[in-house]
């Protein structure tokens, strides 16, 4: 066919961008095939330093000795200092305490760990996080809600490290809802664990008292931490929307689309503790954007009210009155760390002597 011909044309973009997505898909998956050798090739390490310890009684001395001759005999091979080696022997004990060894051995098998305990968690994730998680996170159900949070939202190693200090785990799918009376089950239980309680706004400078204007323009000032602390998925469209109800003029604080949830989310910012008649407010909201922006194909829009202190039982029942799926949330300016996070992070005396052996990147 022609190239010129219209029909080639029209349908030029169409292709391009399927190619352009092939090529991204690829890239990530030759990506992924590569993170997932090194982090098998740093546990089979640390299982033959494991076994060899365990077998021949070989102690820590050969560790040194060992990042020693592969740094001599292997010069352009990097991420095998002596620092590093004990992480992957630390990695293999880590995850091989989690395998049911009597069911293994009953068997007649050698007990497979990475086969056992998540794969796809442990080949998936980059090192650098692996070993943020083995370092800050010591609850292994938390850990494995940061694993697959961390493959699910794309976080980065700082968005992971911040997320584990605002405690994101223990925040998660805690909001007060009556969505599994106005949802579908599956539907409700992802609305649920969507929503948080609180919200951390730590990246405002807002001092009280505060106007809720000021709160809204604050968090559309910095819209992009304002929508990692909401979660993936919520995309922002637009601040005091506008509509138009028996020749009454209203304006939503905020309003969003989610993804994944394929419905409208209207939020709204209120000062103070939660009052029953934000329900009513909310409830009105929701019926209007159903009625003018929902597509036949979206969900129904989901409301969310944000307000600093919330008594749950006042929430509770006043959400059983309303027709639309609505969440009651707080949100806090500013949070101190929890006692047992705050004493698993590092002293200035181990940073200062971390960094004076020199280290090495993360990889």
């Amino acid at each position: 066919m022609n190239s010129d011909h219209p029909t080639a044309i029209e349908h030029y973009p169409v292709l391009l961008a399927s190619i352009k997505q092939r090529i991204r898909q690829g890239q990530t998956r030759a990506m992924l095939a590569v993170n997932a050798e090194l982090i098998r090739l740093y546990w089979e390490i640390g299982q033959m330093l494991d076994a060899r310890q365990q077998i021949e009684g070989w102690g820590a001395a050969v560790i040194p000795r060992l990042a020693r001759d592969i740094r001599n005999e292997l010069p352009e091979v990097k991420g095998f200092s002596e620092r590093n080696i004990k992480r992957m022997l630390a990695f293999f004990r880590e995850y091989r305490a989690l395998v049911p060894q009597a069911v293994a051995q009953a068997a007649g098998e050698v007990p497979q760990p990475v086969a056992l305990f998540l794969p796809e968690l442990l080949f998936a994730l980059p090192w650098g996080h692996h070993l943020m998680l083995m370092e800050r996170v010591k609850d292994v159900a938390a850990r494995e809600w940061y694993m697959r949070a961390t493959l699910a939202q794309g976080w980065s190693r700082n968005v992971l490290q911040m997320q584990i200090e605002t405690g994101a785990h223990v925040r998660q799918g805690k909001a007060t809802s009556n969505f599994t009376s106005r949802l579908p089950p599956p539907q409700s239980d992802l609305a649920q664990q969507t929503l948080k309680d609180p919200y951390l706004f730590d990246f405002l400078t807002l001092e009280e008292p505060f106007h809720e204007r000021e709160l809204e323009t604050g968090l559309i000032g910095h819209l992009e931490r304002f929508l990692l602390e909401l979660g993936r998925g919520f995309a922002f469209v637009g601040r005091q929307y506008h509509i138009d109800i028996g020749e009454q003029d209203f304006y939503i604080d905020l309003l969003f689309y989610h993804l994944r949830l394929r419905c409208y989310v209207v939020v709204e910012l209120k000062r103070g503790a939660f009052k029953p008649e934000y329900a009513g407010k909310m409830n009105f909201y929701c019926s209007v954007v159903d009625e003018l922006l929902r597509h036949e194909a979206d969900a129904q829009t989901i409301g969310l009210i944000l307000c600093q202190q919330r008594n749950a039982v006042v929430a509770e029942y006043a959400l059983r009155g309303m027709d639309k799926p609505i969440g009651v949330s707080t949100f806090e300016l500013t949070r101190a760390l929890p006692a047992d996070l705050e004493s698993s992070l590092p002293s200035i005396e181990r940073i200062e002597r971390e960094l004076g052996v020199g280290g090495e990147s993360v990889q």
